[in-house]
């Protein structure tokens, strides 16, 4: 489960970074890099990380979990 919250916290971090720069630049990164097709598909992989983390956050954080459970 570590590698599995790993991966969807990289994935909040590029979607975080994403809309801050689309924001202050108007242009959509992802999309400039990868294309159309694959920055939907990155997309829904950003999103189901955020579902994920939201799910699990509770029991895998330290700081908010008062048994101080960790991964």
């Amino acid at each position: 489960m570590k590698s599995l919250h790993t991966v969807a916290f990289i994935l909040l971090i590029i979607g975080g970074l994403n809309w801050g720069l689309t924001a202050l630049v108007g242009h959509d990164v992802v999309a400039g890099f990868l294309g159309g097709t694959i920055s939907m598909i990155v997309y829904v992989l950003v999103g189901l990380s955020a579902i994920y983390e939201v799910a699990t956050h509770k029991t895998n954080c330290r700081h908010c979990n008062p048994s101080g459970a960790s991964m």
